[in-house]
This record gives C-alpha cells, structure tokens and sequence, in this order.
C-alpha cells in the first residue's frame, strides 16, 4: 500500500491524518512536473494557476500551523519574499516565481506542518486548543484546525484537476502506484 493511503481500519487521528496526507498527495502529483509555462497556464477568464495554488497552499500550511495554532508570526520565506498579506498576493506573485522555487515553497511548508502537528499531537492531541480564539473567548481545537486544512485542499485539488488536465490531459484520482515528485 502506498503511503499516502489512508489507513483501512485505524484510530480517528491516523484516519484525519492519513485523510489529509492524500489530499495533500493528490494536489502535489496534480502540481507536479510542470514548467513555468504550465505553472501560469490559466483557463478562460479565470486567473487561477498551479503555481498559484501551489504558493498559496504552502502560505496557507504556514499560516495555519504556525500562526492560527501556535500564535507565532509569519516567519521565512514569507517575511522574506515580499508577501503582504494581501489574500491574492499568493496568486498573483507566483507568476514571477520559478517552478523550482514554487515546489521548494510547498514541500517546506508541508514538511514544517507535518512536524509541528506531530509535536502537537505527541503533546496534548487533537482536542488541544488552538492559539486562534472567536470573539466569545473560544478556542479551535487542533482537530478544527486538519478539517479545515483537508477541506481547503478538496477545493483547490479540484481547481488543480481542471487546470491540470487542460495543460496535458493528467487526469485520476490518485497517482499511480509509487510515485514520486520528480519536480
């Protein structure tokens, strides 16, 4: 079995994890290989890109993990590369970006939430509170927090389905057995 496969029995943190894991998966091999012409090809009217879902993707494991659940600041490379804040900046800037630059992005930012909802998970589990609070003073849970992250790669593996199969036809639900990213 590969290793983005959820498990077939397990407990509902491996399921949650393993769930996310191949939403994550499926996005990178939908994102993976491409040039900079197919990073910035668009459809239609629409300015969405896959270089632009894989810049925002990986703002987006940061800003999850490092600001919603642990309270820290945005650090590197997003205090570094001019991001503003600005919810399209992502997008936009991507096209100046290169493709090795917009995989590196998104594998760091993954590999940084993976270990610190590892470290999280070892330390208090999913019903931990969230340094993120509404207006009433509740906190999010960790667990909140994968389901909002599993949800947002749904919407975006979708968007990365149609972009992708218009740039060459790549289609499927999940890579083929033993893949690898080769960008």
């Amino acid at each position: 079995m590969d290793s983005w496969e959820p498990p077939i029995a397990g407990t509902e943190e491996e399921h949650l994890l393993g769930a996310l894991d191949r939403m994550r998966t499926t996005f990178r091999w939908k994102a993976d290989g491409l040039d900079a012409a197919g990073l910035r090809h668009r459809i239609g009217a629409s300015t969405l890109t896959i270089g632009g879902l894989l810049k925002h993707l990986a703002a987006q494991e940061d800003y999850m993990f490092t600001v919603k659940f642990r309270g820290e600041p945005m650090g590197p490379p997003w205090s570094e590369n001019g991001w503003d804040g600005d919810n399209d900046w992502e997008f936009s800037s991507a096209a100046t970006d290169s493709p090795e630059q917009l995989y590196a992005l998104w594998d760091d930012a993954v590999a940084r939430s993976r270990a610190t909802t590892a470290a999280a998970l070892a330390n208090g589990g999913l019903d931990q509170p969230a340094d993120i609070s509404w207006p009433d003073g509740r906190h999010a849970s960790l667990r909140r927090l994968i389901f909002d992250k599993l949800e947002e790669y749904g919407r975006h593996t979708g968007h990365c389905d149609l972009l992708r199969e218009a740039i060459d036809g790549r289609t499927g639900e999940d890579p083929p057995s033993g893949w690898q990213p080769v960008s």
